[in-house]
């Protein structure tokens, strides 16, 4: 049987992810060390634990409403107001997500027609541009700089925009550059959109790792409320990747036509996580702060080191990445990586992955212990004296 004449044409099309493969032969290796995974190292904190076993002994292992617990909704509410001064109400412009992936996917199809162009600022993570294409639009790549800090600027933004473009994504802080946008970033951009019918999708899952002053969410620029889709999770903040627990809030049309799709796709979010989600958000605090105060200290050891070692390298504020230049070794972003990787048994991700001008860098993630970035800078050293 010919599958190729089966499956969808577009899914054929779509190249796997630029990341898994170095993680794939890293397992193969002894004594090998990850930098790629952006993923916390941290155990989900034992109270939230605590709160999913419960659920789970007190027999909550039902579906749940299709948009999530009322609890968690309005628990979800209150921390946006709390920590960002966002309002959202719990019934109709909130719903809980498989992960903030399954938030972005139903996004982007629910408003997503033929041809449609969706602005993708790159680089960021892997998955805006291929999930654009899949729900039938055209991604179109906006290229950051690192002189401009990888931020979107207003003209970029503006010379972008065509009659088609339906969506801007804006995925900050940043994956993989750790690239924040400041207030007057922000409404510099709300500037450009403002009089036009452009949707943004802000994928704010990093925002309480800004090291920086506070996050701020382009949703609380004004005029931006009404056409910004917001979407958030508790893998990063919270340590909780494997919970699978997101959330999307926007206008009440949106997150109805949302709910619709999430209702026939996948019914709700899993009934545990969602118990434990709400003891997050209602005693999680201390935990943001703790993790965050680590990856800062992370953060600062390792951009210091790979200056020490002579690699250029712009100070991400936000997120657990740094993003520095590789150039200065001569190698391609995946010559680099591969040949490091061999080595001296040390993964991290060519920049290429998160998008063609990626070329040149590489992404190293500081959500691992110290003792390991201790020795990956160790092993770095020898291999760029080797290259040198």
């Amino acid at each position: 049987m010919d599958y190729s004449k089966i499956l969808n044409s577009r899914i054929l099309s779509v190249k796997p992810s630029g990341i898994r493969r170095y993680f794939d032969l890293l397992n193969e290796m002894e004594d090998g060390i990850s930098l790629g995974i952006g993923e916390p190292d941290f155990a989900t904190p034992w109270h939230i634990r605590d709160a999913g076993i419960y659920s789970l002994e007190k027999g909550f292992t039902k579906y749940t409403p299709n948009a999530g617990i009322s609890d968690l909704r309005k628990e979800i509410a209150a921390y946006l107001r709390r920590r960002f001064g966002l309002e959202y109400s719990p019934n109709g412009q909130i719903i809980v997500t498989v992960g903030g992936s399954e938030g972005i996917d139903v996004a982007l199809r629910c408003m997503l027609e033929p041809g449609d162009e969706v602005l993708v600022p790159t680089p960021s993570f892997v998955c805006y541009a291929p999930l654009s294409f899949m729900a039938c639009g055209k991604p179109v790549y906006i290229e950051t700089r690192a002189e401009d800090g990888f931020r979107l600027t207003a003209k970029a933004l503006r010379e972008a925009i065509t009659p088609k473009t339906k969506v801007l994504i804006l995925p900050y802080p940043c994956n993989p550059t750790g690239a924040i946008m400041e207030k007057e970033d922000l409404e510099a951009v709300a500037d450009v959109l403002r009089d036009t019918d452009i949707m943004v999708i802000s994928d704010e899952i990093y925002c309480e790792l800004t090291y920086s002053g506070t996050h701020c969410s382009i949703a609380g620029i004004p005029g931006m409320y009404d056409r910004t889709i917001l979407v958030n999770g508790f893998s990063k903040s919270y340590s909780m990747t494997g919970w699978r627990m997101g959330y999307v809030c926007g206008p009440a049309p949106v997150i109805g036509a949302i709910t619709k799709l999430h209702q026939f796709g996948i019914m709700s979010a899993p009934t545990t996580s969602q118990f434990a989600a709400i003891e997050a958000l209602r005693n999680g605090d201390e935990d943001i702060e703790y993790m965050k105060q680590e990856y800062d200290g992370r953060r600062r050891y390792l951009l210091d080191g790979l200056r020490r070692l002579g690699l250029e390298c712009f100070e991400g504020l936000g997120a657990f990445y740094l993003f520095p230049s590789i150039r200065s070794t001569g190698l391609s972003s995946e010559d680099f990586c591969m040949k490091f990787l061999m080595e001296e048994k040390v993964a991290v991700i060519p920049g290429t992955a998160f998008g063609p001008v990626g070329e040149g860098y590489v992404r190293i993630s500081y959500a691992a212990s110290m003792k390991n970035i201790e020795e990956v800078l160790l092993r770095l050293e020898r291999f760029l004296a080797r290259l040198r």
